[in-house]
């Protein structure tokens, strides 16, 4: 899938006023509710984390809701420093305030500043999930045009699938069959003059798809920020099996006729940590029956991975499953909670990068953006330990016993630094004697340290990589000046 932010696809225009000619009336109401968005937007970099890459203008859509409020993506908006909105019947721009933010599921709440924005305007309302084979129009300012465009299209799929802005997080999904182009990022998607959804993906395989944010994804959103804030959705923190292998089921003594999913892992610092075990059968997830492929009845048109009732709920909500364990069904009930040892795998926005610097030689805590930018860069020695480390942080435990792994991902040359070349890309493991635990704890070290060395060791290294405390000090503001660090 591919964000519709901005971008060169060739437009496929499509205005259809004969269609519905009829819902005239009902049209000019939507779109004194819909928004064009104007983001001028400026990243910081994963690599070069003292610099910000040059501005971005860009452009979506949005709606308002009541209350003031602009609905639209989290991507149309991210790292934006100056953000303007238009209606269709005016000439002026208005400066918005963000309010709220939500990476994970694509989501952002905006409000203008000026009142007269508001003027002749109109809210809508949200609906429910539409059913497949349905209608549905979806309205926009595609390609960046300053004239509102509509398309029509109908609901061919409901499914779970990831949420592209973080690379991670995976919600409910509508595919839809609507010419669906970049710029419509934000824009509602409009069944009996309601909301039923908001675009914000293409397929990149296959032509004519696109994927709309469900009101259900929505509400849970507005909900969360009721108080004032965005706390995030909670995470299950298990893997799971299915049962279709009946030697297995008969191994484990499952019941005949009883449907469900084999607890495959337990994550640590998860919801399920200390409730579910390795080898619990699944059979219900608060009340709903969990198939054998692991999911449960949507509605009447789809069947979706049972985790999709655990996207329902809020911190501190009880999650009650029903599981067969040691030849026995039980209720096992616990509270739902956020994970944030899943914060390092999502992309981030709009907060610069930590690092820390000795001797040219530049440190950072493992992240998704300091992965791509290591790719990006083609320098790639030591990236299997980069690479697993990263992918097993969570399913290893580490986390457990440490906030992140610091890894050595750049070297700015200097005669200082000139024997380090074997140690970049490696996870490192302490310095002169002492644990690193987090970036925190290098900064805090390599400050208070009176030795004449700083010994680095790194991860699965026996040698350390040594270097002259004083020399590296004085090393460092030359390099700063000399790489454009100040």
């Amino acid at each position: 899938m591919q964000f519709l932010k901005s971008g060169l696809i060739v437009l496929v225009f499509s205005l259809h006023f004969p269609l519905f000619s009829e819902e005239r009336s009902d049209f000019d109401q939507v779109r004194k509710a819909v928004v064009q968005i104007k983001v001028y937007s400026q990243a910081f970099s994963a690599f070069t984390p003292w610099a910000t890459d040059g501005v971005r203008a860009s452009s979506g859509t949005g709606f308002l809701i009541g209350n003031k409020r602009i609905l639209t993506n989290a991507h149309v908006i991210s790292n934006a420093k100056y953000v303007q909105v238009q209606r269709y019947n005016q000439t002026e721009w208005y400066r918005v305030k963000i309010l709220h933010v939500a990476h994970d599921c694509d989501l952002a709440v905006l409000e203008a500043e000026d009142p007269e924005f508001y003027k002749d305007s109109t809210d809508l309302s949200l609906g429910e999930i539409p059913e497949l084979n349905s209608s549905l129009i979806v309205v926009g300012y595609p390609i960046g045009g300053n004239k509102v465009s509509v398309t029509r299209g109908i609901v061919s799929r409901k499914e779970q699938s990831k949420y592209e802005h973080s690379s991670v997080d995976s919600h409910l999904v509508l595919q839809v069959d609507a010419a669906i182009n970049p710029g419509n990022s934000g824009g509602p998607a409009i069944q009996n003059n309601n909301v039923v959804g908001v675009a914000f993906q293409v397929a990149t395989k296959g032509e004519n798809i696109g994927y709309l944010i469900p009101t259900k994804v929505i509400r849970h959103f507005l909900k969360d920020i009721e108080d004032g804030r965005y706390d995030g959705y909670v995470e299950l923190g298990i893997g799971t099996f299915n049962s279709f292998n009946t030697s297995l089921r008969k191994v484990k003594g499952i019941p005949e006729g009883l449907e469900g999913v084999f607890v495959s892992r337990i994550l640590p610092n998860g919801s399920a940590d200390g409730y579910l075990k390795e080898g619990d059968y699944l059979t219900e997830i608060d009340g709903l029956a969990i198939g054998r492929n692991g999911t449960i009845t949507l509605d009447k048109d789809a069947r979706v991975d049972f985790t999709e009732a655990v996207d329902d709920k809020y911190s501190g909500e009880p999650i009650r499953f029903k599981v067969f364990r040691n030849g026995k069904l039980i209720d096992v009930e616990f509270k739902a909670k956020r994970m944030p040892d899943f914060d390092f795998m999502k992309n981030r926005y709009d907060t610069p990068f930590d690092y820390s610097m000795i001797g040219g030689l530049l440190f950072q805590e493992m992240s998704r953006d300091l992965l791509g930018a290591w790719s990006r860069s083609g320098n790639t020695s030591g990236g299997s330990q980069f690479l697993y480390r990263y992918d097993y942080f969570i399913e290893d435990g580490i986390g457990r016993t440490k906030k992140a792994d610091v890894v050595l991902y750049r070297k700015l040359a200097h005669p200082v630094n000139s024997s380090s070349d074997y140690f970049l890309n490696l996870v490192l493991e302490s310095v002169n004697g002492e644990p690193i635990n987090s970036l925190a704890d290098l900064k805090r070290i390599t400050a208070e340290s009176k030795s004449k060395f700083l010994k680095l060791k790194f991860l699965n290294i026996d040698l350390p990589l040594i270097l002259d405390r004083e020399e590296t000090q004085k090393a460092d503001s030359q390099i700063r000046s000399t790489y454009g660090l100040e």
